[in-house]
């Protein structure tokens, strides 16, 4: 995942989205991915095969991509693209974010990263939690989450119904 020159210049996770992304433009193999990815940061990142032969192989089993007819390379699916647009969605209310903190100068930026740091300590703690429950807990868990989002949507929809006060 790192150039041989410097450390890991990319987040961890980043690495699944940009891979959706690229196969959204087309389709391609390993290999094209791997050289495509180095063409466009200009040599600053160069997947190794064993980040992105793994990564194909999840992707592949989570039904996020799927073999071209011909065998020789993969393409997004439906389930996919919903994924990338959940991901480019959540950045851009991330981007919206900091770029309000920065606004502030140079301690709103030290306030966002601090955020930022903090969001990324929770996201962690989550995912090791999450991964040491078992089916039933996640089961339930996964319950909860999904009436959680179906509430914000019914509230999402009431606000944007209800007609605005001029004052």
């Amino acid at each position: 995942m790192s150039s041989p020159t410097s450390s890991s210049v990319v987040p961890r996770g980043f690495s699944k989205y940009y891979v959706l992304s690229l196969l959204k433009e087309r389709p391609m193999t390993g290999k094209e991915i791997m050289e495509e990815t180095a063409k466009r940061t200009q040599g600053s990142w160069k997947p190794s095969p064993g980040l992105v032969y793994p990564l194909l192989g999840k992707l592949l089993s989570s039904g996020l991509i799927e073999e071209v007819e011909d065998g020789r390379g993969y393409k997004i699916t439906k389930s996919g693209e919903d994924q990338l647009s959940q991901y480019r969605l959540g950045r851009n209310e991330l981007d919206n974010f900091y770029a309000a903190f920065a606004r502030l100068g140079l301690f709103g930026q030290i306030m966002a990263k601090d955020a930022a740091d903090r969001m990324i300590a929770l996201m962690k703690n989550f995912r090791e939690d999450f991964s040491k429950l078992g089916k039933a807990q996640r089961a339930k868990y996964r319950k909860f989450l999904e009436s959680e989002l179906e509430r914000m949507d019914r509230s999402e929809q009431q606000q944007e119904s209800t007609p605005k006060q001029s004052t």
